[in-house]
């Protein structure tokens, strides 16, 4: 796809028709030479327009998917049209992935201002896919307000998610003991708001533990230039009987206007651009590192040597670098 082809395909994602939207997003997505030169030209032919992207991580089991549901329901409840990416872990030895997030958001699935697209985040880190900045951009063009991306889980590289989007969301469940221990401090200090999800029946007393637990870990890191007074902030909410969502969303509201409103939107969208930019650059290299035949075969004959233990991990990297112009 060149040319014309690209351009109407941008015409028809501008205009936002859904069908055009998934080809589109197949088509950044690829890995293929070809494909990747269409998809080029297929973002510069996009029209700038912006929404809210709201990046959304919890442990396994914690209702991350329920509560997309629900929280999404709300926003278009209110005539808000919102995407959602949902990235599945995928098989390091098949590289395959269950994509079953269209099977666990069933109502939001039908919802006609609602589009869900799960990716495979294959052996990208961070949580989520490498193309998955790229697909945010399309669903921006095709004028959706909201854009909500589902990382595979909570841990240290999670954190990659929060270099494309506005605001960060980290779902929590009440539990008893050492919880406040198994969440990595990292993650921590890139929320923009923690929500104790389940607080609810039975479970309801120890969500409000929990959430008091985390407020006062919340007070202990160090003040962030981004935020007015009062954030980062821990709430409880409940997706099964929707209790908190709309006090979440107040907050979401409150906190990306004062972030417009001070400069830090433009700056953390500039910001996010240039990282972006360098990591393209970087993927790049690895790739015509490993696609070069002549290349490929001294990082096979370095990494034997390393293998056998006839020369240290550091020297061999610095001699393969050496050999590249």
């Amino acid at each position: 796809m060149t040319g014309p082809d690209t351009q109407t395909l941008a015409d028809r994602v501008a205009a936002g028709e859904r069908r055009a939207l998934a080809r589109a997003i197949t088509l950044v997505e690829s890995n293929r030479a070809d494909h990747r030169i269409a998809a080029t030209a297929l973002m510069d032919a996009l029209p700038d327009r912006q929404a809210l992207r709201i990046g959304l991580s919890g442990t396994p089991g914690v209702g991350k998917s329920t509560f997309i549901e629900a929280f999404g329901k709300s926003l278009t409840g209110q005539g808000m049209r919102i995407a959602v990416l949902a990235v599945d872990p995928s098989s390091a030895r098949s590289g395959g992935s269950i994509l079953g997030d269209k099977t666990r958001m069933e109502q939001l699935s039908r919802d006609p201002n609602a589009f869900i697209r799960p990716s495979p985040a294959q052996t990208q880190l961070g949580g989520v896919a490498r193309r998955t900045r790229e697909v945010i951009r399309l669903c921006e063009a095709a004028g959706f307000d909201a854009v909500m991306i589902e990382t595979v889980g909570v841990g240290q590289s999670e954190t990659m998610v929060a270099d494309m989007t506005d605001l960060f969301v980290l779902l929590l469940a009440p539990a008893g003991g050492d919880e406040l221990q198994g969440v990595k401090r990292g993650i921590m200090e890139i929320a923009d708001l923690i929500l104790v999800n389940k607080a609810d029946g039975d479970l309801k007393p120890a969500a409000t533990r929990t959430c008091a637990d985390y407020a006062g870990a919340l007070r202990l890191l160090r003040k962030r230039p981004q935020d007015p007074e009062g954030f980062p902030k821990a709430l409880t909410v409940s997706a099964l009987t929707v209790a908190g969502l709309d006090a979440a969303w107040a907050d979401m509201q409150a906190l990306t206007e004062w972030r417009r409103e001070n400069g830090h939107w433009d700056r953390r969208r500039q910001d996010q651009a240039r990282h972006w930019f360098e990591e393209e650059v970087r993927q790049g290299l690895l790739a015509r590192l490993t696609g070069d035949a002549e290349a490929k075969a001294r990082l096979q004959a370095l990494g034997d040597a390393v293998a056998r233990g006839d020369t240290a991990p550091a020297a061999a990297a610095q001699e393969m670098l050496s050999t590249l112009r």
